[in-house]
Parts: structure tokens; sequence; C-alpha cells
């Protein structure tokens, strides 16, 4: 599947920091993880952390997949807010998935220290009203994150240009985010996972699978076989093939990122930024102090046509920005498209899919990815190791 094209901002600044084997011999493990890319390696690592023996392979150089052009905002909100996401599935399940969600990015800046990963930075979240009809809507949302113990505030428009010299009707200021790069996160966790004895494999494909008896033969394109007890599957997108099942829509998304200029310098004023538009504009400052801001999906996956809308798309985003900074111009360095998916309810799907009963998906779907991975990897660490299946009803294949 084409994930992705244009100049991804973290592949062109760190190149291919580690290199990998290809898998050239026949293996056996307790649990072979299919996806290098963030969500694999946060699946590898807290499994080989329980204690259990793991083995990762990705079908490309990892990395090189959606990880790669992964924008890395880390928030606790789901693609479907709140107050929606009780109408759809009760407020018991959608208070705890968002709950669940903060707490995996609280999760994962443990991780960021434990492994001694720094390019991790806590961060505020504001969530503003695009338009004047959205506020109450915004009010809604308010007062569900509250009830659901969310540390957030109210801001007005004189508030928010005050403090992030925005253009906006209102928003929801939540004390708890963060951001991070995940294409050098997934490989600092394949590093230290490594060092504790997994193996990871790249530019290895899976070609077939054959249940034997209470195991699974997994066979590659070159002939070479890996026999485990549970396979996961953590590709992502890719993995809908083995399905039978619609569960997800696959769209087009885009991002563009500045030159490093000091007239960025009080952009975002240490704070994700993001609107009610649908789809949303969701705008960052990274380290180095360039602006990124990334949106404007599209409702296909067609490659050629996605990736010729590339330009129109920047210069779209381009004018956004001028737009919420009162006429600033955005001098964008870089600019690329990749793959989005979403679901009917916003949530991911994890657990085990009946008709595989050898497998285990981390599937991550929506804005948020990595928050869902790190949720993945938990369930699924449970699952191998105790033969529970944590919050099935919520995330699982017959909700």
């Amino acid at each position: 599947m084409n994930l992705k094209s244009g100049f991804p901002f973290w592949l062109i600044k760190h190149g291919l920091p580690y290199s990998y084997q290809k898998l050239s011999h026949n293996k056996k493990t307790h649990v072979l993880v299919v996806g290098g890319g963030i969500t694999g390696a946060l699946v590898a690592f807290q499994l080989q952390d329980a204690g259990i023996e793991t083995c990762v392979v990705d079908a490309r150089t990892i990395g090189l997949g959606s990880t790669c052009a992964s924008t890395s905002l880390l928030q606790y909100e789901i693609d479907t807010p709140l107050h929606e996401l009780i109408a759809k599935i009760g407020k018991t399940k959608a208070q705890k998935a968002y709950r669940l969600c903060e707490e995996s990015i609280n999760t994962l800046e443990q991780i960021s220290r434990k492994i001694k990963f720094e390019d991790f930075e806590r961060k505020k979240s504001l969530y503003t009203a695009h338009h004047p009809q959205k506020i109450n809507f915004l009010k809604k949302e308010l007062e569900a994150r509250k009830q659901n113990g969310h540390m957030v505030s109210w801001l007005d428009d004189k508030e928010i240009q005050q403090k992030y010299k925005l253009t906006s009707k209102a928003g929801i200021l939540s004390q708890t985010a963060a951001q991070t790069n995940a294409y050098l996160y997934a490989h600092a966790l394949h590093q230290h996972s490594i060092k504790q004895g997994v193996h990871v494999y790249d530019r290895t494909n899976i070609a077939h699978f054959k249940p034997t008896g209470k195991r699974v033969k997994c066979i590659t394109d070159e002939g070479f076989t890996i026999n485990a007890k549970w396979v996961v599957f953590a590709t992502g997108y890719e993995a809908i093939k083995y399905l039978d099942k619609p569960i997800v829509r696959l769209q087009s998304t885009y991002a563009i990122i500045s030159e490093e200029n000091k007239i960025y310098k009080n952009i975002c004023n240490n704070t994700l930024i993001w609107n009610t538009a649908n789809p949303y504009v969701y705008l960052r400052k990274t380290a180095d102090g360039r602006v990124l801001i990334g949106g404007r999906d599209e409702n296909f996956y067609d490659p050629i046509k996605r990736d010729n809308l590339l330009d129109k798309k920047a210069s779209m985003l381009a004018n956004d920005f001028s737009k919420m900074y009162n006429g600033l111009k955005l001098k964008t360095e870089f600019t690329w498209t990749g793959t989005f998916g979403s679901t009917d309810d916003g949530l991911p799907y994890i657990g085990v899919y009946p008709k595989m009963p050898y497998a285990l998906f981390a599937l991550g779907f929506g804005g948020n990815g990595i928050t869902f991975s790190q949720i993945a990897a938990d369930i699924i660490t449970t699952k191998v190791a105790k033969g529970k299946d944590l919050y099935e009803s919520l995330f699982g294949f017959s909700r």
C-alpha cells in the first residue's frame, strides 16, 4: 500500500538512524509482531518488558511506513468529541476511552524516560471554535470533559488573542498533551528492545500464515519460516487486507512545515492547537522552532489523486495559518501527504479477530494513533501473559 509521499520532515532530518538485518534463517518465537513502526515498537517493548519472547518483522525499512510521516501530536482527545461519543456508545464506555487515552500519554512519557529518549515534550492542548456556531458545541464538550475529570478550562476570544495571538471565537484549554518524534521514538524503542533480546528484522515480508495446532507458521517471501504462538498485526491500514469486516474509511491527509525562523518564536506558546472544522486543522511547534500545520483531509484513498493535490493543499494550509495569525506568512520548507483512516466511533480496533484465533490486532486508527498504540500494547501484553482480553467490548471487533 502506498502510505505517503512528498518529503516527511522527520525522514529528511534524520535519514536512516539505524540499520536492521533482513531475516535469512528459520526462527521460533513466542510472539511475532508484524510491523516495525511506532505501534509495533511499543507492542514489542511492552511484551519484552513483561518477559515474553518477541520477534519483530517489517516488510519495509524500519519506520518508512506511516511512522515517518506522523506529525506526532499526543492528545487524549479522540476524533469523536466526548459528548458525541457518549451518545454513540454510552457514558461509561466513552468516559473510559478518554481516560485511557489520557493515561497513555503519561505512560508514553514514562517509557521515553526509561529508554532515555529525550524528544518528548509535555504540552497543553487548545481546541478552538473556527466559527461562532461552534461555541455551544464547545461548551457541551467542556462540560463532558469536566465531568470525566479532565483538567480543562474555557477561553474566550479575547483570552485566546492575548495568550496565543490567535484569531478564534472560543476554545477549550486542556492541561494534558504532549508531542514527540514518532520516527525516532520507534527506533529508540527498537534499540532498547534489541539490547533486551528482541530480534528486529526489516525488509522481511510475511507472505503466508499457516496454523499448525496451537501455533502458527509464518512464511516469508523468500521461504524462511517463523514459528510463533501469537502473531500481532501492527501494520496499520495495511492490516485490513486480513479482515472481511469493513472497519475503517481510508482518507488522504496533508502536512507542511516551515523554515526555522525567529518570527515564529511566540507561535503556539507551548500548546498544541486544533480547531472544530471538519476536517480539522492542527498546529504545533517543533523543538527547533519550526511551525508544523496539517489537516485538509480528503475522503478517498487514491495515491495518484492524493499526490496531485499536494501543492494545492500545502498552499491552503499556509493560508490557514495566515488567517489564524492575522496575516503572518508561513515560509514552507517541506510538504508531505499520507494515508489516514477513521472509524465510525473514532476508536481503535484492538484484540483477537475471531476468524484468526492465533492473531492479535493493534489498529490505532484516527488522529491520535500513537496513544491508541500504547493502549494496544497494554491490552495485547495482558492477553498474551494472562489470557485476559481487556476492554474487548470497547475496542474489540465484536463491538
